[in-house]
């Protein structure tokens, strides 16, 4: 690379990290307001400074990047499938939110190591570097860090994007960072894409070609386990067996007024009709519930134990269970659609052969609810009454609901495959397995 371009892009980077720097009396704050929501934020927060357990000195992890509840559900089925492969790799899982280290406990218990990733600021970066001093990093998803990947750039360590989208709206966002942003991308060794838009756009922004992968989406790999369906039984005889159970699953603020909105309607014609209503964030479950009921609604709260067979409203609001909550619905509405967020991910219930319905902000997973409408399995709805329309028809017609949900089974049986796919694409970058090592957690924050 020409001296001149090396400067430029050193200059840049200084000046995005002094903006950074400037910005941390702000991310403090942040952190503590995010912990009075969710004590998890106050816990271990040194972690996002550098500050790094002694006993995680030296090891030489593959380090993979989940931030959150999505995010680590692709970790999982990478990390499972390593450990088939190579059962004596030192894993490392980083997350942002504490909701994503609580489901990758759930999920993964003792067989990865967990740290909250660290801020992109040229110090704490340095210092996290040589503490745990990575052989391997793998962003999942959309995570494009100039300070952190320029650093492993400096200490030869290979960077990977892994299951990598990028959106109309985030490539717009990315090209507004310019060169800075050019120069980090092209500093990623590899990039496993979810499709040819993605990988499309990535080069567009600064990745080289030969470098950009098409895999398809890990989440189609998801296990399901042969159980769910048994598990599910009581939870759905609980709510009860002749009732009409509509999910609404990750939904966000400003979503569930509407939702509660075609409940209603839904109700004029099956009065019997149940919502599941399961919150993105568990730690809004007081706020949900106190919508429910301000609606004249009864509700029962999972957190709470005991289920009220009277209940209107079932709310889910614990973590890791949605896909047993899945299960014990008859149709599927997936949030963060309703609202600008960007969608969720839709092949859960999918996989599951559930009738699936989003609402029309799904910028985040364009290419996946093309493949399902394609298939003829999934309803996109433009606000509550349309929701509360097919529902109420999809409540009526049994074969309609079989229909929809096998349409559902057939996609995502149809595009399996990505994780061996993007194996390929690590195999050459991974390192030798050393004998294992025993698994450490840091210690809490006193």
């Amino acid at each position: 690379m020409p001296t001149d371009a090396k400067v430029v892009r050193r200059v840049l980077r200084a000046g995005y990290s002094f903006v950074l720097y400037l910005l941390v009396p702000w991310v403090l704050l942040r952190l503590a307001w995010l912990g009075m929501r969710n004590p998890g934020y106050w816990r271990r927060w040194r972690e996002r400074f550098g500050r790094v357990p002694v006993a995680y000195a030296g090891r030489r992890p593959v380090w993979i990047h989940a931030v959150s509840v999505g995010e680590v559900q692709v970790a999982r089925a990478l990390v499972e499938r390593l450990r088939e492969l190579r059962p004596g790799l030192d894993l490392l899982v980083t997350t942002t939110t504490p909701t994503g280290a609580d489901l990758l406990a759930q999920t993964l218990g003792s067989s990865v190591r967990h740290l909250y990733f660290p801020y992109d600021l040229p110090h704490v970066i340095r210092r996290y570097l040589e503490r745990i001093q990575p052989a391997l990093v793998m962003l999942i998803e959309t995570e494009i860090w100039p300070n952190l990947i320029a650093a492993c750039g400096d200490r030869d360590i290979p960077v990977l994007l892994i299951n990598g989208r990028l959106s109309a709206r985030s490539y717009a966002g990315y090209r507004l960072g310019g060169e800075l942003v050019r120069s980090a991308v092209a500093g990623l060794r590899g990039i496993a894409a979810q499709s040819a838009e993605d990988a499309r756009r990535l080069v567009k922004l600064g990745a080289a070609s030969a470098g950009v992968t098409v895999t398809g989406s890990i989440k189609f790999d998801a296990r399901i386990p042969a159980s769910l369906r048994e598990q599910a039984e009581p939870l759905r005889r609980s709510l009860g067996v002749n009732r009409p159970v509509l999910i609404a699953a990750s939904t966000h603020s400003g979503e569930e007024e509407q939702l509660l909105s075609a409940f209603a309607r839904i109700r004029s014609t099956r009065p019997d009709a149940l919502l599941l209503l399961v919150p993105r964030h568990p730690e809004r479950g007081d706020a949900v519930a106190a919508l429910v009921r301000a609606r004249g609604l009864r509700c029962c709260r999972r957190s709470e134990g005991a289920i009220d067979v009277a209940a209107d409203v079932f709310l889910g609001d614990t973590l890791g269970e949605l896909a047993l909550f899945y299960a014990a619905a008859d149709v599927a509405f997936v949030g963060g659609s309703l609202v600008p967020v960007g969608g969720h991910n839709l092949l859960e219930p999918a996989a599951l052969g559930i009738p699936v319905l989003t609402g029309p902000h799904v910028f985040n997973f364009g290419e996946i609810v093309t493949l399902l409408e394609r298939g003829g399995a999934v309803t996109l709805v433009r606000n509550a009454e349309e929701l509360a329309d097919r529902v109420s028809a999809l409540f009526g017609d049994a074969t309609r609901r079989i229909q929809a949900g096998e349409a559902g089974r057939a996609v995502v049986r149809a595009n399996r495959g990505a994780t061996q796919r993007v194996l390929e694409v690590l195999s050459p970058w991974l390192p030798r397995a050393p004998a294992a090592l025993p698994v450490t957690r840091p210690a809490a924050d006193p």
